[in-house]
């Protein structure tokens, strides 16, 4: 093998959390470490073929559950208290605290999947990150989207996670091809999110107090596909114009000219889209340089 799982390991978040945590060590010498910001409700594992990808490429790579989703789940999923918020302000920042503790003297990266570049701006360390790589991350405001698609959009945010959330205490968002059941607080939090616009903004003030957004001025590459109804071009936008003095570029990807017959909101991760990688090392490559 060309890369070395080093070990799994436990990240501490700031209110004694716990996360449960992948560290993917490369042979050789290390060019550079990589942070994986998960989906909504979206394992770590869904990421161990890509970041096995990166570390045979010379990347150190950090891959976590957030709490109440994966192995990160304490105790019943109806009884956990975690929401969006606590995965940028706590977990998200000791993802990143963990990421330099095991690379230290390192440059360091975010490839932040939906969820996992949208809350970025919540990490108070964020700004010790050198670079951005975004897929699929957008603001999902059910207003910029298509009708048909604010159709089944609407029916999950606004009727589904309410009914789910009374019915079993959680969502049951597997049961829409969505991933981990999620906590209510997360899905509630997300569904508020959505139906706003500029997703995390909408809290400003509110729930959130302190952010980080306005602050980040690394290079960020925004990523997203064609056939993606929920990250389309216009809630790309919409999210980073979240982040104004960000460094900002966006790339929108045609399934066709990669030979795939779809990308889609989380198929960039699979193995089948492995065409698609390259463009994410080059990027890592050209912003590890001294």
């Amino acid at each position: 093998m060309p890369y070395i799982v080093c070990r799994e390991i436990t990240v501490h978040c700031e209110d004694k959390y716990r996360l449960s945590a992948t560290v993917f060590l490369p042979k050789g010498t290390l060019r550079g470490a990589t942070l994986i910001g998960p989906a909504t409700g979206i394992k770590r594992q869904f990421y161990t073929a890509f970041a096995e990808f990166l570390a045979a490429n010379g990347y150190g790579v950090l891959t976590y559950d957030n709490r109440g989703i994966g192995q990160s789940l304490q105790g019943n999923v109806s009884d956990h208290d975690a929401t969006l918020q606590s995965w940028g302000q706590l977990d998200q920042q000791a993802a990143i605290a963990a990421l330099i503790a095991e690379f230290p003297d390192s440059n360091y990266h975010l490839i932040g999947h939906s969820a996992g570049g949208q809350l970025i701006g919540l990490a108070s360390n964020a700004l010790k990150l050198n670079s951005m790589f975004n897929v699929a991350s957008s603001s999902g405001r059910l207003l910029n989207m298509k009708l048909r698609d604010q159709v089944k959009s609407h029916f999950f945010m606004n009727v589904f996670i309410p009914f789910s959330n009374l019915l079993f205490g959680h969502t049951k968002s597997q049961w829409f091809g969505m991933g981990e059941p999620l906590p209510s607080a997360v899905s509630k939090q997300w569904r508020s999110w959505c139906n706003g616009k500029g997703y995390v903004k909408t809290a400003f003030g509110k729930t959130i107090d302190k952010h980080y957004f306005s602050e980040l001025t690394l290079p960020a590459l925004w990523v997203n596909a064609v056939d993606d109804f929920i990250a389309n071009d216009k809630n790309v936008r919409d999210m980073m114009s979240v982040s104004p003095n960000m460094k900002a570029e966006t790339l929108t990807l045609k399934p066709k000219e990669f030979g795939l017959k779809e990308i889609g909101h989380m198929k960039f991760f699979s193995r089948r889209s492995e065409v698609l990688w390259q463009i994410c090392l080059d990027w890592l490559v050209k912003h590890s340089e001294p």
